[in-house]
């Protein structure tokens, strides 16, 4: 299966998953999408490689892999992941094959057949765990450390991506609060005159790009820049952590920075991953092998936003607007009504998630 190779083609030979690896860089996917791919091909590897592992008894290289491995390979997953992550993970091993095969580093691939026998499918609007409001409330006030509890806020009371919250600078964040204001220079951008206490999102940061003097280690995937109203709750996590926020390393001023071992460096969707994932664990709420439909990840609280405000306010615009996936014709109603439109509603509606003041 392997194609007669040149010198300049040995070392992808050698290591056909690193190759293919380095060319998803090229391709411009984020490290997420990397280490996920790495996770599940490094796998596959390792149970070829594996003469104990693997039902034929004999280590082979994965240029040399048949559907019967692939078939065996997959089946070893059945019971040990759900459903859709067995179809997910035999879509990456699927898309390996194919691309390796199409630079014709790989003669065929062999999970072609594979894939139109499988009866797992990807669930692509998966049921989520069902967590309400006041169970909510009582995990936020489980999140002692300032950092942790307004990451996980700022996701459940803005409903932004996980990326987009790591790419906030303070230029892109309004408080009308004097100690903060006298600490920070916050929210100058122009986008935000005459929008108190507001977060400004926008879709242009890119991995790999600069934006604001720095490289950015996340893509924003919003369609259209967004203002989002910052709440009382939102204002009094966001103010606390800002009276304890280490300086940054950066001079781009991002909001949301290390206090552990990257100390003052911008915080990054795996670390956010991280604190979402530890305590979601202490509630139950998260198991490895789990998927969407049991884990609690910072995407979590971006549904848990769109159900419950949706809900709450009956206007699916408001909430498209705010989650910044509208077209141009909505989102430009919502911009021109900001202040009685979004605001007003988004008050009204917004959910409570810290304890109410005695």
């Amino acid at each position: 299966m392997v194609t007669e190779t040149t010198p300049e083609d040995s070392e992808e030979t050698e290591d056909p998953v690193g190759y293919f690896l380095q060319d998803l860089v090229f391709h411009g996917k984020t490290e997420r999408t990397r280490q996920s791919y790495e996770r599940v091909l490094r796998r596959f590897e390792s149970f070829l490689a594996t003469p104990e592992a693997n039902p034929f008894g004999q280590s082979i290289l994965p240029a040399d892999a048949t559907h019967r491995h692939c078939m065996a390979w997959v089946h070893t997953l059945r019971g040990d992941v759900e459903s859709s992550t067995v179809a997910t993970y035999a879509a990456y091993l699927h898309r390996f094959y194919a691309y390796m095969t199409q630079v014709g580093v790989f003669e065929s691939n062999p999970m072609t057949l594979v894939m139109e026998e499988m009866d797992e499918t990807i669930d692509k609007d998966p049921t989520r765990r069902e967590i309400d409001v006041p169970t909510m409330r009582r995990f936020v006030a489980d999140l002692g450390h300032p950092l942790h509890r307004a990451v996980v806020v700022t996701l459940l009371k803005t409903g932004m991506r996980v990326g987009e919250l790591c790419n906030l600078d303070l230029r892109d964040v309004a408080l009308t609060h004097t100690d903060a204001e006298r600490a920070y220079e916050l929210g100058n951008r122009a986008e935000l005159d005459g929008r108190p206490d507001s977060i400004f999102v926008s879709p242009d940061p890119s991995f790999g790009k600069s934006t604001n003097g720095e490289e950015r280690t996340a893509s924003n995937k919003r369609k259209r820049a967004t203002v989002v109203p910052i709440d009382a709750e939102l204002k009094h996590v966001l103010v606390r952590w800002l009276a304890v926020r280490p300086d940054a390393v950066s001079p781009a001023d991002p909001l949301f920075v290390g206090t552990s071992d990257r100390w003052g460096e911008r915080l990054d969707p795996e670390s956010v991953r991280h604190i979402v994932e530890m305590h979601a664990r202490d509630w139950g709420w998260y198991r490895t092998g789990g998927g969407a439909s049991e884990n609690v990840t910072p995407h979590y609280f971006r549904h848990f936003f769109t159900t419950h405000l949706r809900d709450r306010t009956g206007d699916r615009g408001i909430v498209k607007y705010l989650r910044g996936d509208v077209a141009d014709d909505i989102i430009d109603t919502y911009t021109h009504n900001w202040g009685d439109k979004v605001r007003e509603t988004y008050e009204a509606n917004i959910y409570s998630l810290l304890p109410t003041p005695t």
